[in-house]
């Protein structure tokens, strides 16, 4: 006899998601915890600590950038509900339309136009490639990734862009 085991539905995950952020919120200890907290697709807690002074500069730096060439919404730390649970961006630039649409209390439906990673020492290319799939998944028009050395790739479901085509000015590189 064979059981196959089958994963939920996006939508179904979406509940899911849903059910255990809430849960994550409305623990007071969790409330207490610095650095990211984010979920897998089966509701497990991952925790990673606080990222570095030129990481996090680089995330301000790149919001700051898109607010100031895009206009919209700039959401650090962006909590986005994936077919792997929620996993929260670094930065996400929405649209104004779109924002009026992803926006839940609790965490974004869909992903914002643009999600940007900036790596940190610890990141792998594998899990880098995942999360770009995540994202992609949930919506995202691109994807880019911010390099230790501040580099930027641009990149979208099809693959590596030049630049990026939602803001075609961004430069290059960030500085630390």
């Amino acid at each position: 006899m064979s059981l196959a085991i089958q994963l939920p539905a996006r939508e179904d995950q979406m509940e899911f998601n849903l059910r255990i952020w809430e849960q994550m919120l409305a623990d007071p200890e969790l409330a207490k915890v610095e650095g990211r907290i984010e979920t897998d697709r089966h509701g497990r807690i991952i925790m990673t600590p606080p990222p570095g002074p030129a990481h996090g500069g680089r995330q301000a730096d790149i919001a700051f950038l898109l607010r100031t060439m895009l206009g919209g919404r700039i959401i650090t730390e962006c909590p986005i509900s994936t077919s792997d649970g929620v996993k929260a961006a670094d930065v996400g630039w929405f649209s104004d339309a779109r924002y009026a649409q992803a926006f839940d209390r609790r965490f974004f439906l869909e992903a914002p136009e643009i999600c940007v990673e900036v790596i940190s020492p610890g990141n792998t290319r594998r899990e880098m490639e995942e999360t770009m799939e995540l994202y992609f998944d949930a919506g995202a028009v691109e994807v880019w990734f911010c390099d230790e050395d501040g580099t930027m790739r641009f990149l979208e479901p099809e693959g590596l862009l030049e630049k990026s085509l939602l803001c075609p000015d961004f430069p290059p590189t960030i500085e630390a």
